[in-house]
């Protein structure tokens, strides 16, 4: 806004001694040593009016000169000018994003969650409302105070795939989950809750899945306890990228080869097991279904098997 008025001043210094009968750059140099008070010299004797207009030019453009001066510098010596580049940069590259993650919350949670999801490919923006807590990270993020739409339009919600609400207060974790259905319908919201009551409040603002941290944690620890083995053997095929075997799911669109088939019609691919079936109306699992099973367009198979398998398998279900 600085330089813009800066401009403006200059444009029409320029103007006016055009019309004082200067030429183009006799009037160009008398505005630009009007304005930055350098005055080596007239550059032609002026009349009463060019006079006036002089002091018009001075009292509009020194003032306006000095304080653009002082931006610029304090821009340059404080590192504004660069964090506002950067800024820039991020938001373009932000606004070219589709079907991401937003991660609000750039917490232990928030890290924890970036961490797996990175892993697995997807493409993500951070939202916090601290600077240092971003600053080196990795991922596209966007600084601002989460309860402002604008912030969260800034993230691109609006085509956004998922959004993780894991912010320290449940009453922060309701307002984004709030807004952000707003903003998108469309959009899966995974929210965090830091007590139980907040559960039903979470569902009731929007979100599809509302995680309790403190309550995963104390059940993992208890089959910790009790079934080591069980235990560790799903941390390993959930989240240990160098086994062979995944646990996976694969969504059953219509007009795929799966759609409409009986289980034991369909020659799922080479070492995948089908554990369950979710029907389309969302209700509880069917685990070890049995061959006799259609699997209905909007089925959710969840499979054991090796990467390539798994891939396999979401490419007959048509949602690769």
């Amino acid at each position: 806004m600085a330089a813009a008025a800066l401009l403006g001043i200059l444009v029409a210094g320029t103007v006016g001694y055009l019309l004082l009968g200067f030429g183009l750059l006799d009037a160009t140099y008398q505005t630009v040593t009007t304005v930055t008070t350098v005055g080596f010299r007239e550059v032609r004797p002026l009349t009463a009016a060019g006079k006036v207009f002089t002091i018009l030019l001075i009292l509009a453009g020194v003032g306006t000169a000095l304080y653009t001066l002082s931006v610029v510098l304090e821009a340059i010596v404080e590192g504004h000018l660069s964090r506002h580049l950067e800024d820039r940069r991020m938001t373009r590259e932000v606004a070219r994003l589709r079907d991401h993650v937003v991660i609000c919350g750039w917490g232990r949670v928030g890290r924890a969650c970036a961490e797996h999801l990175a892993g697995a490919g997807e493409r993500l923006v951070v939202v916090d409302r601290d600077p240092a807590r971003l600053a080196g990270i990795d991922q596209a993020s966007v600084t601002g105070d989460i309860s402002d739409d604008e912030v969260l339009r800034r993230a691109g919600v609006q085509h956004a795939r998922a959004l993780v609400a894991a912010l320290d207060s449940d009453a922060d974790n309701v307002y984004v989950t709030l807004s952000a259905r707003a903003l998108n319908p469309g959009l899966v919201i995974i929210a965090r809750a830091r007590s139980e009551e907040s559960t039903a409040k979470l569902v009731r603002a929007g979100a599809d899945r509302v995680v309790n941290p403190q309550l995963i944690g104390g059940r993992r620890m208890a089959a910790f306890a009790i079934q080591p083995d069980v235990a560790e053997f799903l941390d390993v095929v959930m989240h240990e990228e160098t086994l062979e075997l995944r646990i996976d799911q694969a969504g059953v669109t219509a007009g795929s080869y799966l759609a409409g088939r009986r289980l034991a019609e369909t020659g799922l691919p080479a070492g995948v097991l089908l554990l369950a079936v979710r029907g389309p109306d969302g209700a509880g699992f069917v685990p070890n279904p049995a061959p006799d099973t259609v699997l209905a367009p909007g089925s959710v198979l969840i499979a054991v098997g090796p990467p390539a398998g798994l891939a396999g398998l979401r490419s007959l279900a048509g949602s690769a």
